[in-house]
């Protein structure tokens, strides 16, 4: 099942197991169950601190629990997890092993006070960047917490379950047998939801700080920039995140940042973050924005109040607040989101196998999800608002090569059909004729660009392009003195990560020089 490459790097991994442990699996005569056992017999083959049994009696098969000698850790994996699962694969056998999980001592005690019962079942795709943040955190818990339990379920290989429970959209989290929540979460945000308490004390610790020099909000690309450059000229500098990476978090393929050939989105993320983590940062995460308060005097102090109730003083602010997903705003796509309604191929397109679905726009993109999807799905319909695609001559060469793709242009999107459950079809309008048709389908996938995540800046005296993006001059400076801007929430054209990295920088500049001369 692994190569001798992968063995190798497993079995350094495993010499950090303290803590002798075994893997239980429940299997069937299945290829699946043949393919499983023969990953479990790698693995125990590496080290003496595992042993493998195979007399499990999980009706879900194949699957796997990961239990410490006379104790149930609560932990299993139903499917194979590899792809991007692997790596909550080895975390898995390593936490349970003894070896210590990077968690703040803080987040720690917080999951270990959790009380109640608390069952997890998260459906994920092998393909999807964004499940194993979920995963793993969900791991963790069960871990620490004897009343928490988690199962990750391979959505691509239990169809039965996720027809049943109409998933279609990872990852997807049960609590109790019923709906949590879906996309991508991370350990605090998991907490603070099945900690009731835990949002209102943080916003009484983050109401306690004093002001900073500089605040930058927003924990994407150009925001952590923005932190470093900051940090490093010797002044108090926070930073204010929904969730650090941003949309960054969502990407999966990045071949044009230059000086690294390839990489992935989350993997970038992170590096964000410890590049940040090096320097005397406050980072505070899970805080969205919702009201900006300008300095009332030159050389005063700016505000920024947060949805958490906490709010923030600065002397400077740097507003990073990027971009998300552009919707179509008909009717049927809110109602049918994570119904068949879907902008992540990468993560959801496995849910799909063997299905018709459509992507909407022409552009890198949306070619780049159809030709995706190709592989994946009965039928792909691109359809594309212009009378001709966007995307890259080389893109749009692989996108025709494909039979089961067909492209229509000159169309609009008008309606995203379903039977009150889920999707079962899609309206455009011929922009030439005005005639309406009618495509049966299963899956809508858009594809149509970003908008700015400036609503909260609406009233506010920060000026705003027509497109809803923050208006800057050559340093990064908005049209208040003292509040700067960066990245793909503002009018600086080409939205792309090396960009959005040098306006942050450059707004950080701006920041400090600013506060030296006034």
């Amino acid at each position: 099942m692994l190569d001798d490459n992968l063995k190798s790097q497993l079995k350094a991994y495993l010499e950090k197991v303290t803590q002798p442990f075994e893997i239980v699996a429940s299997l069937d005569d299945g290829a699946k169950s043949e393919e499983l056992h023969s990953l479990l017999t790698d693995i125990v083959g590496l080290t003496d601190k595992i042993s493998l049994r195979t007399d499990g009696t999980d009706p879900r098969k194949p699957s796997f629990a990961l239990n410490r000698p006379g104790e149930e850790t609560g932990l299993a994996f139903a499917g194979i997890p590899m792809g991007h699962e692997f790596t909550s694969l080895v975390l898995a056998l390593l936490q349970v092993g003894g070896h210590p999980p990077k968690a703040s001592d803080e987040v720690i005690d917080q999951i270990k006070g959790l009380e109640g019962a608390l069952r997890f079942e998260t459906y994920f795709s092998l393909s999807c960047q964004n499940c194993p943040d979920v995963v793993q955190a969900l791991n963790l818990m069960a871990i620490l917490n004897p009343d928490v339990h988690h199962v990750a379920i391979d959505g691509a290989l239990f169809q039965d379950e996720v027809e049943e429970r109409q998933v279609m959209s990872v990852p997807s989290i049960y609590l109790n047998g019923e709906p949590f929540d879906q996309g991508r979460m991370s350990l605090e945000q998991i907490l603070a939801r099945v900690d009731t308490g835990a949002a209102k004390r943080e916003a009484a610790r983050l109401n306690d700080k004093s002001a900073f020099d500089v605040l930058v909000v927003g924990g994407g690309p150009a925001g952590a920039a923005a932190a470093v450059y900051a940090a490093r000229k010797g002044i108090r500098t926070g930073v204010a995140a929904e969730r650090f990476g941003g949309q960054v978090l969502d990407t999966l393929a990045i071949e044009n940042f230059i000086s690294v050939q390839q990489t992935e989105g989350p993997k970038l993320a992170a590096a964000l973050e410890e590049h940040v983590k090096q320097y005397d940062v406050d980072i505070m995460n899970l805080q969205r924005a919702v009201t900006l308060v300008p300095a009332a005097r030159p050389g005063g102090e700016h505000r920024v109040q947060f949805e958490s109730g906490a709010t923030l003083s600065s002397r400077t602010l740097i507003l990073a607040t990027g971009a998300r997903w552009r919707e179509l705003g008909v009717p049927g796509e809110a109602e049918y989101r994570n119904r068949g309604v879907a902008y992540c191929p990468h993560c959801d397109g496995p849910l799909f196998k063997g299905k018709r679905v459509a992507v909407i726009g022409g552009g890198n993109s949306g070619v780049e999800a159809a030709i995706d999807l190709a592989g994946l799905v009965a039928e792909v319909t691109l359809i594309e608002f212009m009378d001709e695609l966007r995307a890259d001559a080389v893109l749009q060469k692989k996108l025709k090569s494909l039979p089961n793709v067909e492209v229509i242009t000159g169309a609009k999107t008008s309606e995203v059909n379903g039977d009150g459950t889920r999707v079962n079809g899609l309206t455009y309008e011929d922009r030439a004729s005005g005639e309406r048709h009618r495509l049966d389908l299963e899956g809508v996938f858009v594809q149509i660009g970003l908008v700015p995540n400036t609503e909260w800046l609406e009233g506010s005296p920060v000026e705003l392009s027509e497109r809803g993006e923050i208006i800057t001059d050559e340093r990064g400076m908005t049209s208040v003195p003292g509040i700067f801007a960066a990245g793909d929430v503002t009018t600086v054209p080409y939205k792309q990560i090396v960009i959005a990295m040098g306006e942050g920088s450059k707004a950080a500049l701006g920041a400090f020089d600013h506060l030296i001369r006034s």
